[in-house]
């Protein structure tokens, strides 16, 4: 099933690694993989797709910084459109992975004050 990821768009790469974190089952080459894919096409991902993404690989406790630092900078211009939930869950997800982004979370405190 790996191989196909190269050919999986957004909603296929979040919905993928967020079943498997659902159910807490850790496939390290999985993960791996789904970032080599996600990467590339980070900027096709909404809202939706960038929290169920970052916050799957924090629910396992996966690292991999350069989907991450990826997610920031695809998150950053289109932060006005995620929810609270969204926003709630990325800020989570890269804190619980401990991967300081100082310039996405100052897009997602701008973000929230208005709808807290």
């Amino acid at each position: 099933a790996i191989p196909i990821i190269a050919n999986f768009n957004s909603q296929d790469i979040a919905n993928t690694v967020n079943a498997f974190a659902k159910v807490d089952h850790r496939h390290p080459e999985l993960f791996d993989a789904v970032a080599k894919a996600a990467i590339p096409i980070i900027d096709d991902f909404n809202s939706q797709e960038i929290a169920n993404t970052v916050n799957a690989f924090a629910k396992v406790n996966h690292r991999h910084p350069e989907l991450f630092d990826a997610v920031a900078m695809a998150a950053i211009p289109i932060i006005d459109s995620f929810n609270s939930q969204e926003l709630a869950n990325t800020a989570n997800a890269f804190a619980k992975m401990n991967h300081g982004h100082p310039e996405l979370f100052d897009a997602v405190a701008k973000a929230a004050i208005p709808i807290i």
